[in-house]
């Protein structure tokens, strides 16, 4: 009887100390566990931060990429600034344009660093991925509205460029005269003057008759030549170029030079007509 009783505490005390090791051993790894969770727990909050610190970093990058009329206006305006810009403003707005380009491939390239990380890390949240969703969307705009203002520099560009043709055009024409040198005879033959007043044929004087034949001038750009020459011993113009616009002086004894002085008030008179003797 004591021995049957005594192999049977025997066997509840085995029983009582493999269920011990049993439950020990579930809760080490229980607490082991739990220990692997928080740790993981943790390193993903921290990721997480991490990752809402660069998307708040990007959307700073998209707002600070000024678009539209603004992009324009910030071109800088100091001197020491402007020498290291091309020299024209259509050069200096495209190298803006360029450096607004190069600001959104960056935060594209950002971007798309931060989605890989977070599908290799295995952090997918709804509210990040919207998140993210809208950072490629506001990126699209910018890019767009850059397209747009490219297309609008390049067509001013060309507006500007017939302005300044037509412009240019315009000051030639007024810069330039029309001009004929010859003897009496040869100015009466060509009907450019005529002899007016005097007596019975005497004392008559030669006057422009106001007819132009473009063929028969020689044309001569004020702006780029100021001076005729004119191969007679005296010369006098009969035209009603103001006398102090312009001045006559002999070269040798066979060459008269006409210098203009004042090529605005001489060409206000357009057709020059001198005579020779």
């Amino acid at each position: 009887m004591r021995r049957t009783t005594a192999v049977a505490l025997t066997l509840i005390s085995l029983l009582l100390i493999g269920t011990t090791v049993v439950f020990y051993s579930k809760y080490r790894k229980s607490v082991a566990n739990y220990a692997e969770m928080k740790a993981e727990d943790e390193s993903t909050q921290l990721r997480y931060g991490h990752a809402i610190g660069e998307i708040a970093t990007i959307q700073d990058s998209l707002n600070a990429i000024v678009l539209g009329e603004e992009a324009l206006q910030t071109l800088p305006a100091h001197r020491e600034v402007e020498a290291q810009l091309p020299g024209t403003l259509h050069d200096q707005v495209l190298t803006r344009i360029a450096t607004l380009k190069g600001a959104i491939e960056r935060t594209k390239d950002r971007i798309t660093e931060l989605d890989a990380k977070l599908r290799k890390s295995g952090i997918r949240i709804a509210g990040m991925e919207k998140m993210i969703a809208g950072l490629r969307k506001s990126v699209a705009e910018k890019e767009d509205r850059i397209a747009q203002l490219t297309t609008q520099v390049d067509t001013l560009q060309t507006q500007v460029t017939g302005l300044t043709v037509a412009v240019e055009d315009k000051q030639q024409e007024l810069a330039t005269i029309f001009y004929m040198v010859g003897s009496k005879k040869e100015l009466v033959r060509s009907g450019v003057v005529a002899s007016e007043g005097g007596v019975l044929g005497i004392g008559k004087t030669l006057k422009p008759s106001g007819h132009f034949d473009e063929a028969a001038f020689t044309r001569l750009d004020t702006d780029q030549e100021s001076v005729i020459r004119i191969p007679a011993k005296k010369a006098q113009v009969l035209s009603a170029q103001p006398v102090t616009s312009y001045v006559l002086e002999p070269l040798g004894t066979d060459m008269v030079e006409l210098r203009i002085l004042d090529p605005k008030e001489f060409r206000k008179v357009k057709q020059v007509v001198i005579l020779t003797t």
